[in-house]
């Protein structure tokens, strides 16, 4: 187990820790952008779930692409998952991820009447 946890709430904000293209069992799922991201936003949403939120808390998301070609192709997959709002979002591109993956993204939701304990 790594020395994290998957979300922390402060008050109404939830971040939740970044996520990879992997299933329950920890093996990555998918070898193209697009399989892998859509992976990696089905965990997000699972932890945001767990916590009592869902993806219309989401406010800023943050992705990490290992090979910025792919850019177009993530968006698109990306996309998919806000067509009515849009979250702010910074993409980088990076010269390694855990797990062999392509992509990796973490988010932060906030509610205006907070997360609990």
């Amino acid at each position: 187990m790594a020395p994290f946890a998957h979300a922390t709430a402060a008050a109404q904000t939830l971040y939740v820790t970044g996520q990879m293209p992997t299933d329950r069992t920890g093996d990555v799922v998918g070898t193209s952008i697009q399989e892998q991201t859509d992976q990696v936003l089905r965990n997000l949403l699972r932890v945001t779930e767990l916590c009592g939120g869902g993806l219309d808390d989401v406010v800023s998301v943050r992705a990490y692409l290992l090979d910025w070609t792919e850019y177009a192709a993530f968006n698109t997959a990306y996309a998919a998952w806000f067509p009515d709002r849009l979250p702010s979002r910074t993409c980088v591109g990076v010269t390694g991820l855990a797990v062999g993956a392509r992509v990796e993204l973490d988010w932060t939701c906030w509610r205006a009447d907070g997360w609990g304990r």
